[in-house]
């Protein structure tokens, strides 16, 4: 077992902004993964990561976006 795994971040990572209120969206995969994943963390630290990957990190991108969308930004954000 390698426990050497090397993380790749997603160069569309990025910073939401909804309502004067942001949250950080991050994509990435380790070196052994082909599919990325998706994490969203809000100012305070807290973070909601996806159960399930995405075949491109354009798809994680896309996921974000319509989340933070449909259920807006403070459902990402705790307190």
């Amino acid at each position: 077992m390698n426990s050497d795994k090397k993380l790749e971040n997603s160069n569309l990572s990025q910073a939401i902004v909804q309502d004067a209120k942001s949250v950080n969206v991050t994509i990435y995969r380790s070196d052994e993964d082909a599919e990325w994943s998706l994490e969203i963390v809000d100012e305070y630290g807290n973070s909601e990561v996806w159960d399930n990957t995405f075949p491109t990190d354009r798809a994680a991108l896309e996921e974000a976006r319509t989340a933070i969308h449909e259920e807006g930004i403070d459902a990402f954000i705790g307190r």
